[in-house]
């Protein structure tokens, strides 16, 4: 998968991180592998403590409403993760760029390519585009990618669920 321009690959890669934390380093290296991110060296206790910190930020950016409020949320996460862009070709994926310092830690890697990313989802797609789901006793994270920008719910199963408990509850009115 080609992270690049970050965008709605690392938005969706940060929600499943969000929504089952990852318990070990092992467990990061693997789920962000699966999704297709080339890691350099090994992941370390230290950087699953980054990731976590991250991923505590990033869902304040998530449950924030208000759209300049939200941005000043993601311009903290920025300011903490991102530098100078740079061109790089690592892992033989082409010439793309990324907004880091070469050979830093996984841990701020990780965290850079959620801020920029969640930055660019947003501006590119609106600010209101990323949310928990309606239904209440559910919760997960959402990136609204949805082509309309009116998700409310996590998965078409909780959209049933909703939609099923709606209905009984009209038929016993």
């Amino acid at each position: 998968m080609q992270l690049n321009p970050y965008g709605a690959d690392a938005v969706n890669l940060a929600a499943a991180l969000a929504n089952r934390r990852p318990a070990s380093a092992e467990e990061l290296a693997e789920r962000c592998r699966s999704a297709g991110l080339v890691i350099e060296g090994a992941v370390t206790a230290a950087d699953l403590r980054t990731v976590l910190t991250a991923l505590d930020a990033w869902e304040l950016v998530v449950d924030e409403r208000d759209g300049r409020a939200r941005a000043a949320l993601l311009n903290g996460m920025l300011a903490a993760s991102a530098s100078h862009p740079r061109l790089t070709d690592h892992g033989d994926e082409g010439w793309h760029l990324h907004y880091r310092e070469e050979h830093r830690p996984f841990g701020e890697t990780l965290h850079a390519l959620i801020a920029v990313g969640t930055a660019l989802h947003l501006v590119g797609r609106g600010m209101h585009r990323l949310g928990r789901c309606a239904v209440a006793e559910c919760g997960l994270i959402f990136a609204d990618t949805s082509r309309t920008g009116r998700q409310r719910y996590c998965s078409q199963r909780c959209a049933n669920r909703d939609a099923v408990r709606r209905h009984r509850g009209r038929a016993r009115t």
